[in-house]
């Protein structure tokens, strides 16, 4: 079987791909990261989900990224906003929930170790559809980042080429959450809000939070996030 490195999050997407990568054929081996974010709870849920669906190894990598702020998910004097429809900017607003170089580092790092396994296959939940105006989750990116694999790594220069697999790029939430459901996802498990609570209850008003319950009534499938109140 074919090894793939999945960045998992704790979150609905990343867990959807992971079933996806599964599904197809994929051992997976699964990483997080401990980079400073607002909460516990997701690197608590992405180690619920890994031994839920059977990796054959999950990592918790840390990454100062609190070092370099920026963001308000990583500076604790920053607030995170309630939803703010993208709708009204014209979709052009970077909100302050993004956090800089993110998904590079991320990437990068998954990269390294997919290296190191023999992994030519990255898996990342990155959306263009319900997503927050984050430069980083757009497919000219996510291109960009494939050719640097390839370029910058000795498996790439010697002709075994990586590839960075984005299954959910184009899909709204709702077809989403249908996927996943369909391939037994127990989105219970997961944790998607910004600023969960030590139990990994859910504000409801944050960005992530509103995709999300809107991703479930879109496809009809129960909500089963833990809400705060």
């Amino acid at each position: 079987m074919k090894k793939a490195v999945v960045l998992l999050s704790g979150g609905l997407d990343s867990t959807t791909v992971l079933a996806m990568a599964k599904e197809q054929g994929f051992e997976c081996y699964t990483v997080s990261f401990d980079y400073g974010q607002r909460h516990r709870s997701e690197l608590e849920a992405s180690r619920r989900v890994a031994d839920a669906m059977g990796v054959i190894e999950h990592k918790v990598l840390k990454v100062g990224l609190t070092d370099i702020g920026g963001s308000a998910l990583t500076d604790q004097t920053m607030n995170v906003p309630d939803f703010d429809d993208p709708e009204k900017e014209k979709n052009s607003v970077v909100p302050s929930t993004y956090v800089p170089a993110r998904n590079t580092i991320f990437l990068s790092m998954a990269l390294g170790w997919a290296e190191v396994l023999g992994s030519r296959d990255i898996f990342i939940g990155a959306n263009v559809v319900d997503y927050s105006n984050y430069p980083d989750c757009r497919p000219e990116y996510l291109q960009a980042f494939e050719q640097l694999a390839n370029l910058a790594t000795r498996a790439g220069v010697e002709g075994d080429s990586f590839k960075v697999h984005a299954p959910l790029l184009t899909m709204t939430k709702g077809e989403i959450i249908v996927a996943g459901d369909q391939l037994g996802v127990d989105y219970g498990i997961t944790v998607s809000c910004y600023q969960a609570d030590a139990q990994g209850a859910a504000c409801g008003i944050c960005d992530s939070c509103t995709y999300r319950k809107r991703g479930f009534a879109e496809a009809g499938v129960a909500d089963p996030t833990l809400y705060q109140g």
